[in-house]
């Protein structure tokens, strides 16, 4: 899953996997702590040296560099949680999505975390308090051109209503799931969670419909 800054990533992720037995992969960044945030558990906290030298390494599954941070997710802990059976959640920068959609193909699902609209997500990182007005800028600019790129994604949600949007990401895993195995063995709530899994499809949504978001 990825999105804007400021989108509500976190939070929404943190319902939608709560009471999952999932594996969540912990990031790898060169960014300063936020205050709350906890080395290891919301980030992996490295110094530059440390990182491009495991990126050296191609210990990465991808790596990107947002706003002067590096992001990246050790390609390790995926692979041996894949090996258990589980499903792998990564919340990680849209550079970084289209590199793990380029090594892996279909067996990504990428889902996109969207604003309702560009005032309200100026709105959110404004009320944060984390950043500079500049950076803030820089994070906007950056979501114009992110959102602009959603049909790259499989799933887009709009993140206006939390209930809701986790109601979708929930519907988004299980269809994928069913369509793992033969139709004569979906149940009706497979078959519910796929219907409103199509009306997130990012095909459902017109270059209109994204530009109206960065213009509103």
């Amino acid at each position: 899953m990825t999105g804007a800054s400021g989108v509500g990533k976190g939070t929404l992720r943190e319902r939608w996997l709560s009471g999952q037995d999932v594996f969540y992969s912990t990031s790898w960044t060169t960014r300063g702590a936020r205050p709350g945030e906890r080395d290891g558990v919301d980030y992996v906290f490295v110094t530059p040296e440390v990182f491009l030298e495991k990126a050296r390494r191609n210990g990465f599954l991808e790596h990107a560099q947002f706003v002067g941070n590096h992001y990246g997710t050790p390609i390790e802990p995926i692979e041996a949680a894949l090996a258990r059976g589980q499903d792998v959640v990564l919340e990680i920068e849209v550079e970084g999505a289209m590199q793990v959609k380029d090594r892996v193909g279909e067996e990504a699902v990428l889902v996109f975390i969207m604003p309702p609209s560009l005032t309200e997500l100026r709105r959110r990182l404004t009320g944060r308090a984390t950043e500079t007005p500049e950076r803030i800028e820089k994070r906007l600019a950056r979501a114009r051109d992110e959102i602009m790129q959603a049909h790259a994604f499989r799933y887009v949600v709009v993140n206006d209503d939390l209930d809701r949007a986790v109601c979708e990401l929930q519907a988004v895993q299980r269809a994928e799931h069913a369509r793992q195995r033969p139709e004569d063995e979906w149940t009706d709530e497979d078959r519910a969670a796929m219907r409103l899994a199509e009306t997130v499809r990012s095909t459902a949504l017109t270059r209109e419909d994204l530009r109206r978001v960065v213009e509103s």
